[in-house]
């Protein structure tokens, strides 16, 4: 096996908790955190649920102690107090000691700021800073500055699967010698824009998500931001570092099939599958979980099940199951808040489970991990797909 690159810290704010302990023992006690919408004003707030986070735009300011005449969105607030988190968690004292990079992933950006200013752009001159923060790579700018970092600072945006490919190019560039440490994962806050376009695409569920259940109706949208520091294994060494498990896998592919569905064979998610083994030097029956995209739409259930069918054989499957019952679908975020769950799985050898199940796909005899469940857990395969046929798959892998 690939021994990988090593995961030191770990930061996390979702609708199910605030950090990643309170993440974890909502996970262990099945704790949903889907609810109707309270932040945002929106006429569907009575059709649809979210997995939204139950703190104001006010409360974040105050958390992060941000000056009056600040232009920082609420996707860079998440970001920020995540990325902080990862970074105290593991144990950086001095951030530009090393070569250090942040990769951030976002598909929402600054939309909120731009929805509550854009009107008055041309009439209030003193608010065209707030209409700057649309930008997705303010928002990573804005994180990289709360954390004063100097080194490599980029952004990504594939879709739902952008933490995946962030935390992939992190380890990429940590094993090929262009940096020693890397923050990665991804920031999205919910926002008029988001709630409007999924409803246009009629894939929001009026109930709670059921994925790989026969009667799916849909996703709820989330919001949240995770990330995971990265680095080598000479500062491991040198600094004496805990790693909490490892980066040993990952791969990426298209669907080139259509702009928001996936094809029906699962074409993309194979190929990425199939690539992270080839990295990770590992096989499919090596795999103990598998934290599925699972967003609970018609198309993404049938695609990414037949795809696990091709690599795994529909008897040998592994224990799965999607956590976006607890988070809603975080878009560029989901990716990064299940590379912490995959990792919290391996460290207390634990299977988290797939809520609202009931019945079974016609299309195959698929079923989830539905309770809570402990066994060993050595190696968790995460995929993470996103629209425009963005198929990325994470593979963690125990610390030795």
């Amino acid at each position: 096996m690939n021994k990988g690159v090593a995961i030191t810290g770990m930061g996390i704010i979702s609708a199910i908790g605030n950090s990643v302990e309170e993440n974890y023992v909502s996970l262990l006690n099945s704790k949903t955190g889907i609810t109707a919408i309270e932040n945002i004003s929106t006429i569907h707030a009575n059709e649809i649920k979210v997995g939204e986070i139950k703190k104001t735009n006010q409360e974040l300011l105050s958390e992060l102690n941000l000056s009056s005449d600040n232009n920082f969105s609420r996707t860079a607030m998440l970001g920020t107090i995540a990325a902080k988190q990862a970074v105290l968690n593991a144990g950086i004292t001095s951030i530009n000691e090393y070569k250090t990079g942040l990769i951030s992933a976002t598909s929402v950006g600054g939309m909120d700021m731009t929805e509550r200013y854009y009107h008055d752009y041309f009439n209030y001159p003193e608010k065209i800073k707030y209409i700057g923060s649309h930008d997705l790579g303010d928002t990573t700018n804005s994180i990289a500055d709360e954390l004063g970092l100097q080194g490599m600072v980029t952004t990504i945006s594939t879709a739902c699967s952008s933490a995946a490919n962030a935390i992939m190019l992190g380890a990429r560039l940590i094993k090929s010698g262009k940096l020693d440490r890397a923050i990665v994962g991804g920031t999205d806050a919910l926002a008029k824009f988001t709630i409007n376009g999924f409803k246009t695409l009629m894939i929001l569920s009026d109930s709670d998500n059921m994925p790989f259940d026969n009667n799916r109706k849909g996703l709820n949208l989330g919001e949240a931001a995770a990330y995971l520091v990265l680095e080598s294994d000479e500062v491991v060494k040198k600094d004496n570092k805990k790693v909490l498990a490892r980066v040993s896998g990952y791969g990426n592919a298209n669907d080139a099939f259509h702009q928001t569905a996936s094809s029906e064979n699962g074409d993309g998610a194979f190929l990425a599958m199939e690539k992270a083994f080839q990295v990770a030097t590992l096989k499919p029956e090596q795999i103990d979980y598998i934290n599925v995209h699972g967003t609970a739409t018609p198309n993404n259930d049938l695609s990414e099940g037949r795809a696990v069918v091709r690599v795994f054989g529909e008897k040998n499957i592994p224990d799965f199951s999607s956590t976006k019952p607890f988070t809603g679908h975080t878009l560029a975020a989901a990716a990064a808040i299940e590379a912490v769950y995959s990792v919290l799985a391996i460290q207390n050898n634990v299977i988290f489970p797939n809520l609202n199940f009931k019945t079974p796909m016609e299309e195959f005899h698929l079923i989830p991990q539905t309770t809570l469940k402990y066994k060993n857990v050595n190696h968790v395969l995460s995929n993470s797909f996103g629209f425009g046929g963005n198929c990325s798959t994470l593979i963690f892998s125990k610390a030795e």
